[in-house]
């Protein structure tokens, strides 16, 4: 399993619009084969800062089964308008304890 962490800056005073573009995107992405979850969180003090995580079975399905596919272009159409600038976003794995 690995962890995609995206952090989203949303044009201020967007960030209402933007998570109602996340609602509706929000069965697209975790539609995708080999998604496992889909959490999107906001920032306190920082309000238009989203972290984007989800789960997937592996980078491959990811790149592959999403950004690869029609799922990722309609996820980008609904809440691409609203980003103040491109994701950032990375891949994790799990450290052992």
């Amino acid at each position: 399993m690995v962890l995609e962490v995206a952090l989203i800056d949303v044009v201020p005073g967007q960030e209402d619009a933007f998570a109602a573009a996340y609602a509706e995107g929000h069965p697209v992405l975790a539609g995708t084969p080999g998604c496992r979850s889909v959490r999107m969180t906001r920032g306190v003090e920082s309000p238009s800062r989203f972290v984007l995580l989800v789960e997937w079975d592996s980078v491959q399905a990811h790149e592959e089964n999403f950004r690869a596919s029609e799922r990722f272009v309609r996820w980008r159409e609904l809440i691409g308008p609203y980003f103040a600038s491109p994701p950032r976003v990375e891949h994790f794995v799990d450290v052992p304890a």
